[in-house]
């Protein structure tokens, strides 16, 4: 009874040494008497017992990876406590298991030192605006050491930039004073833009009211030359109109009469006049001659126009 239990025992050791299930996205390496053998799939897998052993286990998912606070200079002397992540995977177990002690601690080493390294070239707004290129720099630098190792680093990522408080103080007031200068433009934009505005509606304001002058002034000048127009051609018609009265038969006498009694008018409105002096002619048959001049002046304008017509 004895015997068989000590059988049935060591059955069981070696069906447990000898029988591995690898979970997916995992590989185990193997050892054959302290050896590299080889890396076993996912699934179901036959082992020698005693001879082969599961000397490393590793993942092969993407793995997060913290890498420490630590404080790097820029290049105008100016302190930075950075810190990050990492995202790398095993490609190759084999690599991973043989090819450092500690890949872990070599990709955070590397990480930091390549990262002072980056830094140190950079200014401190630089470094706040070259976050990608800083990130692309530390992945490349740990992908092309990281290959010996059997790892894959897929991607660096800053979480915190963090200067000293004097600096975030300074930086601060900077931002301030840079938004007040913006106000003030802004400002001075808008006034400047009014001054503009009301100079340019005095302008238009301006030639408006030269424009209604100008068309006002003409208004009246053809206004008066209209006017001129109508009493220069009235006239002509009652010119034309005494004219033909004139020629009527009785119409000399008729204005014989006119004259004289035009000459009696301006003699009398000359002896109103208190300082006037009147000189009454000593022979009256003067008179009857301005008359006859005149008739002598009317015969001949008659004479004309039969001799032009």
């Amino acid at each position: 009874m004895e015997i068989a239990l000590i059988i049935v025992v060591i059955a069981v050791i070696f069906i447990v040494r000898s029988i591995k299930v690898v979970p997916q996205q995992n590989a185990w390496v193997v050892e054959r008497l302290g050896k590299y053998h080889t890396a076993l799939a996912p699934g179901l897998n036959f082992l020698v017992p005693f001879i082969d052993n599961v000397a490393y286990k590793h993942s092969l998912k993407e793995i997060p990876l913290d890498v420490p606070s630590q404080v790097c200079i820029t290049r105008d002397n100016t302190q930075l406590q950075v810190d990050g992540v990492i995202y790398y995977q095993v490609t190759d177990p084999m690599r991973a298991s043989y090819g450092s002690s500690n890949y872990v601690m070599a990709i955070t080493q590397l990480a930091q030192t390549t990262l002072r390294s980056v830094i140190g070239k950079l200014e401190l707004d630089k470094t706040f605006e070259e976050r990608d290129m800083i990130n692309a720099k530390v992945v490349e630098a740990i992908d092309e050491a990281a290959l010996n190792w059997g790892v894959k680093v897929l991607r660096y990522e800053i979480k915190d930039l963090t200067p000293p408080n004097e600096i975030l103080r300074a930086m601060q007031a900077q931002i301030t004073a840079e938004r007040e200068k913006r106000a003030v433009i802004a400002t001075s934009e808008g006034k400047r833009q009014e001054q503009i505005n009301l100079a340019e509606g005095m302008k238009q304001a301006a030639i408006a009211k030269s424009e209604g002058e100008k068309q006002a002034a003409i208004n009246t000048a053809q206004g008066q030359a209209a006017a001129i127009t109508e009493v220069a051609n009235a006239t002509a018609v009652a010119i034309a109109r005494i004219g033909t009265a004139i020629r009527q038969p009785g119409g000399e006498q008729a204005v014989q009469l006119k004259v004289a009694e035009k000459a009696v008018d301006a003699y009398s409105k000359l002896a109103s006049e208190a300082t006037t002096t009147l000189v009454v002619p000593s022979n009256m048959t003067e008179v009857s001659a301005l008359v006859t001049s005149a008739m002598k002046m009317v015969q001949s304008q008659q004479a004309d126009a039969a001799g032009r017509a």
